[in-house]
């Protein structure tokens, strides 16, 4: 009784696997060959004409709907963008643009030291912090040129960051 019950009984290991593979054979016989893949469009250029108070604005079409990104500091400045989108003749917009508070200098500064000291991987450099209207300064030097892009790569995505600017010496 006990041989019957294993062998009709996939193996553990391989069922999923030919699941899969079946799936994937299933996929490629029953996708039209005329299917593609929507054409993707880049609307930055209109949308920086426009003059909108949106940080690293990124505008693309996609399939007829516009996709907006970036970081604005109002949620008005935010819906703007969304307007302009549907003033231009575009009916959906997934407007994504992310609403970021106005930074306080001083905290931000410390949000920014807060967040380099919890990276290992920053040990042994020495760097200084100062900020100015959500403009980040560093300062100082590097044990390594990846410490420098690793830095400026942590700090772009601490809230209140509008840019880093880096004046690490390796030494």
């Amino acid at each position: 009784m006990e041989q019957e019950t294993s062998n009709n009984m996939a193996h553990p290991r391989t069922a999923p696997t030919l699941t899969a593979v079946l799936a994937v054979l299933f996929l490629l016989v029953a996708t039209p060959a005329s299917s593609s893949v929507p054409e993707v469009r880049n609307l930055g250029s209109q949308f920086a004409e426009l003059g909108l108070a949106i940080q690293e604005l990124q505008a693309f079409e996609v399939g007829g709907i516009v996709i907006l990104r970036g970081r604005a500091e109002t949620r008005s400045a935010a819906l703007a963008a969304g307007e302009r989108a549907q003033a231009l003749g575009y009916t959906r917009v997934a407007n994504l643009i992310r609403i970021v508070r106005v930074p306080n200098d001083a905290e931000l500064r410390r949000d920014v030291q807060r967040e380099l000291a919890v990276h290992d991987s920053l040990a042994g450099s020495r760097i200084s912090v100062d900020a100015e209207n959500g403009i980040v300064y560093l300062r100082g030097s590097v044990q390594h040129e990846m410490q420098k892009d690793l830095a400026v790569a942590v700090l772009r995505s601490v809230d209140g960051v509008r840019e880093v600017r880096a004046q690490l010496e390796r030494r």
